[in-house]
Protein backbone atom coordinates (compact mmCIF):
# COMPACT_ATOMS: atom_id res chain seq x y z
CA UNK A 1 0.00 0.00 0.00
CA UNK A 2 1.21 3.50 -0.84
CA UNK A 3 0.47 6.53 1.36
CA UNK A 4 0.40 10.04 -0.12
CA UNK A 5 0.73 13.50 1.35
CA UNK A 6 3.10 16.47 1.65
CA UNK A 7 6.74 16.66 2.70
CA UNK A 8 8.84 19.75 3.36
CA UNK A 9 12.31 19.98 1.80
CA UNK A 10 15.09 22.54 2.03
CA UNK A 11 17.53 22.96 -0.86
CA UNK A 12 20.60 25.18 -1.17
CA UNK A 13 21.96 25.78 -4.66
CA UNK A 14 25.48 26.81 -5.60
CA UNK A 15 24.35 30.37 -6.43
CA UNK A 16 23.16 30.91 -2.84
CA UNK A 17 19.46 30.36 -3.48
CA UNK A 18 17.77 28.56 -0.59
CA UNK A 19 14.36 27.05 -1.35
CA UNK A 20 12.18 25.65 1.42
CA UNK A 21 8.95 24.20 0.07
CA UNK A 22 6.21 21.61 0.37
CA UNK A 23 6.17 18.83 -2.19
CA UNK A 24 3.77 16.02 -3.01
CA UNK A 25 5.24 12.82 -1.66
CA UNK A 26 4.41 9.14 -1.40
CA UNK A 27 5.51 6.61 1.20
CA UNK A 28 5.76 2.89 0.55
CA UNK A 29 4.60 0.36 3.12
CA UNK A 30 7.32 -0.18 5.75
CA UNK A 31 9.35 -3.39 5.93
CA UNK A 32 11.46 -5.11 8.57
CA UNK A 33 11.78 -2.89 11.64
CA UNK A 34 10.42 0.20 9.89
CA UNK A 35 7.37 2.16 11.03
CA UNK A 36 5.18 4.54 9.08
CA UNK A 37 3.96 7.27 11.42
CA UNK A 38 1.13 9.69 10.66
CA UNK A 39 2.57 12.87 12.13
CA UNK A 40 0.37 14.68 14.63
CA UNK A 41 2.85 17.19 16.06
CA UNK A 42 6.48 18.18 15.54
CA UNK A 43 8.36 21.07 17.20
CA UNK A 44 10.79 23.43 15.50
CA UNK A 45 14.00 23.28 17.53
CA UNK A 46 17.17 25.33 16.97
CA UNK A 47 18.79 22.18 15.55
CA UNK A 48 16.03 22.09 12.90
CA UNK A 49 16.53 25.74 11.99
CA UNK A 50 20.16 25.07 11.12
CA UNK A 51 18.99 22.87 8.26
CA UNK A 52 15.81 24.76 7.37
CA UNK A 53 17.14 28.29 6.97
CA UNK A 54 20.66 28.41 8.43
CA UNK A 55 21.79 32.05 8.02
CA UNK A 56 19.56 32.87 5.04
CA UNK A 57 17.97 36.32 4.79
CA UNK A 58 14.38 35.38 5.60
CA UNK A 59 13.30 39.01 6.11
CA UNK A 60 13.73 39.72 2.41
CA UNK A 61 12.74 36.30 1.10
CA UNK A 62 9.97 35.62 -1.40
CA UNK A 63 6.93 33.98 0.17
CA UNK A 64 4.32 32.11 -1.86
CA UNK A 65 1.90 29.45 -0.57
CA UNK A 66 3.95 26.45 0.52
CA UNK A 67 7.27 27.93 -0.58
CA UNK A 68 10.01 30.29 0.66
CA UNK A 69 12.93 31.40 -1.52
CA UNK A 70 15.74 33.21 0.30
CA UNK A 71 19.37 34.18 -0.22
CA UNK A 72 22.22 32.62 1.72
CA UNK A 73 25.37 34.69 2.42
CA UNK A 74 28.32 33.83 0.17
CA UNK A 75 30.43 32.47 3.01
CA UNK A 76 27.67 30.17 4.23
CA UNK A 77 26.95 29.02 0.67
CA UNK A 78 30.58 27.95 0.29
CA UNK A 79 30.63 26.34 3.74
CA UNK A 80 27.60 24.19 2.86
CA UNK A 81 28.89 23.11 -0.54
CA UNK A 82 28.26 19.46 0.32
CA UNK A 83 24.48 20.03 0.29
CA UNK A 84 24.27 22.01 -2.95
CA UNK A 85 21.39 20.83 -5.14
CA UNK A 86 20.04 18.39 -2.55
CA UNK A 87 16.35 18.61 -1.57
CA UNK A 88 16.67 17.60 2.07
CA UNK A 89 13.73 16.73 4.36
CA UNK A 90 13.72 18.18 7.87
CA UNK A 91 12.11 17.78 11.27
CA UNK A 92 14.08 15.87 13.88
CA UNK A 93 11.37 14.69 16.27
CA UNK A 94 7.62 14.19 16.37
CA UNK A 95 4.67 12.34 17.80
CA UNK A 96 2.08 10.45 15.81
CA UNK A 97 0.17 7.26 15.20
CA UNK A 98 1.84 4.20 13.70
CA UNK A 99 -0.40 3.40 10.72
CA UNK A 100 1.78 0.67 9.22
CA UNK A 101 4.67 -1.45 10.44
CA UNK A 102 7.21 -3.88 9.04
CA UNK A 103 7.07 -7.58 9.78
CA UNK A 104 9.66 -7.50 12.58
CA UNK A 105 8.19 -8.09 16.08
CA UNK A 106 9.62 -4.79 17.37
CA UNK A 107 7.73 -2.91 14.66
CA UNK A 108 4.50 -4.90 14.94
CA UNK A 109 4.41 -4.21 18.69
CA UNK A 110 3.96 -0.48 17.96
CA UNK A 111 1.28 -0.77 15.25
CA UNK A 112 -1.72 1.44 16.02
CA UNK A 113 -0.01 3.18 18.95
CA UNK A 114 0.91 6.80 19.50
CA UNK A 115 4.68 7.07 19.57
CA UNK A 116 7.33 9.67 20.14
CA UNK A 117 9.88 9.26 17.37
CA UNK A 118 13.00 10.71 15.78
CA UNK A 119 12.63 10.28 12.02
CA UNK A 120 14.55 13.36 10.87
CA UNK A 121 11.79 13.91 8.27
CA UNK A 122 8.93 14.95 10.54
CA UNK A 123 7.71 18.06 8.70
CA UNK A 124 5.44 15.93 6.56
CA UNK A 125 2.10 14.15 6.52
CA UNK A 126 3.86 10.87 7.29
CA UNK A 127 7.37 9.83 8.27
CA UNK A 128 9.24 6.55 8.17
CA UNK A 129 11.51 5.64 11.05
CA UNK A 130 13.06 2.58 12.61
CA UNK A 131 11.34 1.03 15.61
CA UNK A 132 14.51 1.58 17.65
CA UNK A 133 13.98 5.34 17.24
CA UNK A 134 10.38 5.31 18.50
CA UNK A 135 8.65 4.44 21.75
CA UNK A 136 5.02 4.22 22.72
CA UNK A 137 3.63 6.84 25.08
CA UNK A 138 0.97 6.33 27.75
CA UNK A 139 -2.67 6.72 26.74
CA UNK A 140 -3.07 9.91 28.78
CA UNK A 141 -0.17 11.64 26.98
CA UNK A 142 -1.24 13.88 24.09
CA UNK A 143 0.60 14.24 20.82
CA UNK A 144 1.56 17.79 21.79
CA UNK A 145 3.11 16.57 25.02
CA UNK A 146 4.93 13.72 23.31
CA UNK A 147 6.21 15.75 20.36
CA UNK A 148 9.14 17.27 22.26
CA UNK A 149 10.06 14.21 24.28
CA UNK A 150 13.43 13.56 22.72
CA UNK A 151 15.69 16.44 21.70
CA UNK A 152 15.39 18.82 24.67
CA UNK A 153 14.72 16.28 27.48
CA UNK A 154 17.45 13.88 26.38
CA UNK A 155 19.89 16.75 25.81
CA UNK A 156 19.28 18.19 29.28
CA UNK A 157 19.74 14.77 30.85
CA UNK A 158 22.77 14.26 28.62
CA UNK A 159 24.43 17.27 30.22
CA UNK A 160 24.14 15.82 33.71
CA UNK A 161 25.23 12.37 32.52
CA UNK A 162 28.25 13.93 30.78
CA UNK A 163 29.11 15.68 34.02
CA UNK A 164 29.08 12.39 35.90
CA UNK A 165 31.01 10.47 33.24
CA UNK A 166 33.76 13.11 33.11
CA UNK A 167 34.12 13.55 36.86
CA UNK A 168 32.72 17.06 37.29
CA UNK A 169 30.32 18.05 40.08
CA UNK A 170 28.51 21.16 38.84
CA UNK A 171 27.34 22.86 35.66
CA UNK A 172 27.27 26.29 34.02
CA UNK A 173 24.62 26.81 31.34
CA UNK A 174 24.19 29.77 28.99
CA UNK A 175 20.95 30.95 27.34
CA UNK A 176 19.42 29.15 30.28
CA UNK A 177 15.85 30.49 30.04
CA UNK A 178 15.07 28.26 27.05
CA UNK A 179 12.73 25.27 27.25
CA UNK A 180 15.81 23.09 27.57
CA UNK A 181 17.28 25.38 30.21
CA UNK A 182 14.13 25.22 32.31
CA UNK A 183 14.24 21.42 32.15
CA UNK A 184 17.86 21.49 33.28
CA UNK A 185 16.95 23.66 36.27
CA UNK A 186 14.36 21.09 37.36
CA UNK A 187 16.68 18.12 36.81
CA UNK A 188 19.46 19.71 38.83
CA UNK A 189 17.05 20.52 41.64
CA UNK A 190 15.82 16.93 41.72
CA UNK A 191 19.34 15.48 41.59
CA UNK A 192 21.09 17.97 43.90
CA UNK A 193 23.46 19.20 41.17
CA UNK A 194 24.86 22.75 41.55
CA UNK A 195 23.87 24.80 38.51
CA UNK A 196 24.87 28.29 37.40
CA UNK A 197 22.39 29.76 34.90
CA UNK A 198 23.32 32.58 32.53
CA UNK A 199 20.50 34.60 30.92
CA UNK A 200 20.26 37.98 29.20
CA UNK A 201 17.42 39.91 30.84
CA UNK A 202 15.81 40.67 34.19
CA UNK A 203 12.62 38.92 33.06
CA UNK A 204 14.58 35.74 32.40
CA UNK A 205 16.22 36.00 35.81
CA UNK A 206 12.77 36.11 37.38
CA UNK A 207 11.55 33.20 35.24
CA UNK A 208 14.27 30.87 36.50
CA UNK A 209 14.16 32.18 40.06
CA UNK A 210 10.44 31.40 40.11
CA UNK A 211 11.34 27.82 39.14
CA UNK A 212 13.58 27.64 42.19
CA UNK A 213 16.97 28.23 40.56
CA UNK A 214 19.58 29.51 43.02
CA UNK A 215 22.21 31.01 40.76
CA UNK A 216 20.79 33.06 37.85
CA UNK A 217 23.06 35.70 36.33
CA UNK A 218 22.22 38.42 33.82
CA UNK A 219 25.02 38.65 31.23
CA UNK A 220 24.12 42.30 30.54
CA UNK A 221 24.97 43.38 34.11
CA UNK A 222 28.10 45.53 34.41
CA UNK A 223 29.56 43.20 37.05
CA UNK A 224 28.56 39.97 35.27
CA UNK A 225 32.06 38.47 35.30
CA UNK A 226 32.47 39.10 39.01
CA UNK A 227 29.07 37.49 39.65
CA UNK A 228 29.97 34.52 37.45
CA UNK A 229 33.28 33.98 39.21
CA UNK A 230 31.59 34.09 42.64
CA UNK A 231 28.85 31.67 41.56
CA UNK A 232 31.37 29.20 40.14
CA UNK A 233 33.47 29.47 43.28
CA UNK A 234 30.43 28.74 45.44
CA UNK A 235 29.21 25.81 43.36
CA UNK A 236 32.47 24.31 42.11
CA UNK A 237 30.95 24.15 38.63
CA UNK A 238 33.80 23.58 36.19
CA UNK A 239 31.83 22.19 33.23
CA UNK A 240 29.93 24.57 30.97
CA UNK A 241 27.43 24.13 28.14
CA UNK A 242 27.07 26.95 25.64
CA UNK A 243 24.34 26.98 22.95
CA UNK A 244 25.40 30.42 21.70
CA UNK A 245 28.58 29.28 19.98
CA UNK A 246 29.74 32.56 18.50
CA UNK A 247 31.14 35.43 20.52
CA UNK A 248 32.83 35.30 23.90
CA UNK A 249 30.51 33.26 26.15
CA UNK A 250 32.66 30.12 26.20
CA UNK A 251 35.71 32.26 26.89
CA UNK A 252 33.92 34.07 29.73
CA UNK A 253 32.97 30.75 31.32
CA UNK A 254 36.56 29.47 31.18
CA UNK A 255 37.94 32.79 32.47
CA UNK A 256 35.58 32.78 35.46
CA UNK A 257 36.39 29.11 36.16
CA UNK A 258 40.10 29.95 36.16
CA UNK A 259 39.59 32.99 38.41
CA UNK A 260 37.68 30.82 40.88
CA UNK A 261 40.23 28.01 40.82
CA UNK A 262 43.11 30.47 41.34
CA UNK A 263 41.67 32.22 44.39
CA UNK A 264 44.14 32.08 47.24
CA UNK A 265 46.63 30.03 45.23
CA UNK A 266 50.25 30.94 44.50
CA UNK A 267 50.86 32.53 41.13
CA UNK A 268 51.58 30.18 38.23
CA UNK A 269 52.29 31.35 34.71
CA UNK A 270 50.47 28.21 33.50
CA UNK A 271 47.34 28.93 35.48
CA UNK A 272 45.57 26.56 37.86
CA UNK A 273 45.74 22.79 37.44
CA UNK A 274 41.97 22.44 38.00
CA UNK A 275 40.28 20.87 34.94
CA UNK A 276 37.95 23.33 33.21
CA UNK A 277 35.80 22.51 30.21
CA UNK A 278 33.13 24.09 28.02
CA UNK A 279 31.04 22.31 25.40
CA UNK A 280 29.45 24.28 22.56
CA UNK A 281 26.20 22.59 21.55
CA UNK A 282 24.47 25.18 19.39
CA UNK A 283 24.87 28.21 17.13
CA UNK A 284 22.50 30.91 18.33
CA UNK A 285 25.31 33.25 17.24
CA UNK A 286 26.73 32.07 13.92
CA UNK A 287 29.79 34.33 14.19
CA UNK A 288 33.27 33.14 15.19
CA UNK A 289 33.97 31.77 18.66
CA UNK A 290 36.32 34.24 20.34
CA UNK A 291 38.74 33.04 23.02
CA UNK A 292 40.51 35.64 25.16
CA UNK A 293 43.20 33.42 26.63
CA UNK A 294 42.91 34.39 30.30
CA UNK A 295 42.41 30.88 31.69
CA UNK A 296 45.81 29.22 31.84
CA UNK A 297 46.51 25.97 30.04
CA UNK A 298 44.40 23.38 31.85
CA UNK A 299 41.20 23.67 29.89
CA UNK A 300 39.18 22.07 27.14
CA UNK A 301 36.72 23.37 24.56
CA UNK A 302 34.69 20.94 22.49
CA UNK A 303 31.48 20.33 20.64
CA UNK A 304 28.57 18.31 22.06
CA UNK A 305 25.84 16.51 20.12
CA UNK A 306 23.18 14.23 21.53
CA UNK A 307 23.54 11.26 19.18
CA UNK A 308 27.33 10.80 19.60
CA UNK A 309 26.87 11.17 23.36
CA UNK A 310 24.23 8.43 23.41
CA UNK A 311 26.51 6.12 21.45
CA UNK A 312 29.31 6.77 23.91
CA UNK A 313 27.14 6.46 27.02
CA UNK A 314 25.68 3.08 26.02
CA UNK A 315 22.22 1.54 26.06
CA UNK A 316 21.99 1.18 29.84
CA UNK A 317 22.43 4.91 30.39
CA UNK A 318 20.23 5.83 27.41
CA UNK A 319 17.50 3.44 28.57
CA UNK A 320 17.53 5.01 32.02
CA UNK A 321 17.30 8.48 30.47
CA UNK A 322 14.35 7.52 28.27
CA UNK A 323 12.50 5.95 31.17
CA UNK A 324 12.91 9.13 33.20
CA UNK A 325 11.63 11.29 30.36
CA UNK A 326 8.53 9.13 29.95
CA UNK A 327 7.85 9.13 33.70
CA UNK A 328 8.08 12.93 33.98
CA UNK A 329 6.96 13.97 30.50
CA UNK A 330 4.11 16.19 31.72
CA UNK A 331 6.09 17.75 34.59
CA UNK A 332 9.90 18.11 34.48
CA UNK A 333 10.08 17.64 30.72
CA UNK A 334 6.96 19.51 29.65
CA UNK A 335 7.38 21.85 26.68
CA UNK A 336 5.34 24.99 26.01
CA UNK A 337 4.41 26.43 22.61
CA UNK A 338 3.60 29.98 21.60
CA UNK A 339 2.10 29.05 18.24
CA UNK A 340 0.79 26.00 16.41
CA UNK A 341 0.27 25.71 12.69
CA UNK A 342 0.00 23.49 9.64
CA UNK A 343 2.79 22.74 7.19
CA UNK A 344 1.45 25.58 5.04
CA UNK A 345 1.35 28.03 7.97
CA UNK A 346 4.90 27.08 8.87
CA UNK A 347 6.10 28.68 5.61
CA UNK A 348 4.27 32.00 5.96
CA UNK A 349 6.33 35.14 6.52
CA UNK A 350 5.01 35.90 10.01
CA UNK A 351 5.52 32.31 11.19
CA UNK A 352 9.09 32.19 9.88
CA UNK A 353 9.85 35.55 11.48
CA UNK A 354 8.49 34.28 14.78
CA UNK A 355 10.32 30.95 15.11
CA UNK A 356 13.50 31.92 13.25
CA UNK A 357 14.08 34.72 15.77
CA UNK A 358 14.71 31.98 18.37
CA UNK A 359 13.32 34.07 21.19
CA UNK A 360 12.79 32.52 24.62
CA UNK A 361 9.23 31.33 25.11
CA UNK A 362 8.33 31.42 21.39
CA UNK A 363 8.45 27.76 20.40
CA UNK A 364 6.50 26.69 17.32
CA UNK A 365 4.64 23.38 16.94
CA UNK A 366 3.90 22.00 13.47
CA UNK A 367 0.65 20.03 13.17
CA UNK A 368 0.76 18.43 9.69
CA UNK A 369 -2.58 16.62 9.95
CA UNK A 370 -4.61 19.27 11.75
Amino acid sequence: MTYTGKQLTTQLDADGTLTVQLNDHSWEAPTGTQLLVKIEASPINPSDLGLLFASADTDNATYTPGKVVARMPDGATRAFAARHGMAMPAGNEAAGIVVAAGEAPAAQALLGKRVACVPGTAYATYATCDASMAFAVDDHVTAEQAASSFVNPMTALGFTETMKLEGYTGLVHAAAASNLGQMLVKICQEDGIPLVNIVRSADQVKLLKDLGATHVLNSTDADFMAQLTDAIHETGAMLGFDPIGGGTMASQMLTAMEASASRGAAFSRYGSSTPKKVYIYGALDIGPTILNRAFGLTWDLGGWLLTPFMMKAGMEVVGRMRARVMKDLTTTFASHYARRGSLEDMLTKDAVAMYNARRTGEKYLVTPNG
